[in-house]
């Protein structure tokens, strides 16, 4: 992950499993206050915040939308049809999971989480979206990159490679969505293997237990 401040925006770019990929290491499961603050801010348990918090806007936050920005000709048409499917599912589980948060799927004009469907391959270069944020960056399976400004996501982007797995689809596209809301870093423990923010797989394809109670105290209710 590359995070790069400047006095107007912050710019937050995150690999999924990939070499460079942010994430932080724990021996055994966490209070939710601690798993919370690491997927948020990157604290490490009873420590300080690596990066700031970042958030949607609470007026933007309630009418969020997701779209499909570009399809690459080369990304395989039956993969298409899994991606558009876990788009969907995903929206419907993070609508669910009680967060102060309203995600809506659009087919025309201009997302706030824009989703690139890419011929290239795993780990290649990412070429051609006309998103600054990714071009010229590598992507392993999926990448989310995220602008912020003072603390406010501004835009987020998400690219997924052709390369992409049947039975990564769903598991990919709910984790990279989520941290599009702004908890970017990833868990490595053997005793999170039911979490999206597993930073070894790409497996898990429900929002539960304390990865939605992230999402909550990420987006509270008033």
């Amino acid at each position: 992950m590359s995070l790069r401040l400047t006095l107007l925006a912050a710019l937050i770019v995150l690999p999924t499993m990939a070499v460079a990929q942010e994430f932080i290491t724990v021996p055994r499961r966490l209070s939710d206050e601690a798993f919370y603050r690491l997927v948020a801010c990157a604290a490490p348990p009873g420590g300080p915040c690596g990066k700031p918090e970042i958030r949607w806007s609470e007026e933007r936050r309630v009418s969020l939308t997701v779209g499909i920005a570009q399809i690459d000709p080369g990304f395989p048409t039956y993969k298409l049809g899994l991606v558009d499917e876990a788009i969907d599912r995903a929206i419907a589980q993070i609508n669910a999971a009680g967060a102060y948060l309203v995600l809506e799927r659009i087919y025309e004009g201009e997302p706030d989480i824009s989703l690139y469907l890419l011929d290239t391959p795993q780990d290649g270069i990412i070429a051609g979206t006309g998103n600054a944020e990714l071009d010229g960056s590598e992507l392993s399976i999926g990448r989310v990159a995220i602008r912020s400004r003072g603390g406010e996501i501004q835009e987020a982007a998400i690219a997924i490679s052709r390369d992409i797995q049947r039975r990564e689809v769903a598991s990919v596209v709910l984790e990279e969505l989520v941290q599009s809301l702004g908890l970017p870093t990833d868990i490595q423990s053997p005793a999170y293997p039911d979490s999206i923010f597993n930073e070894n797989s790409n497996a898990v394809v429900w929002l539960r237990g304390q990865d939605a109670e992230a999402l909550r105290r990420h987006y509270p209710r008033l």
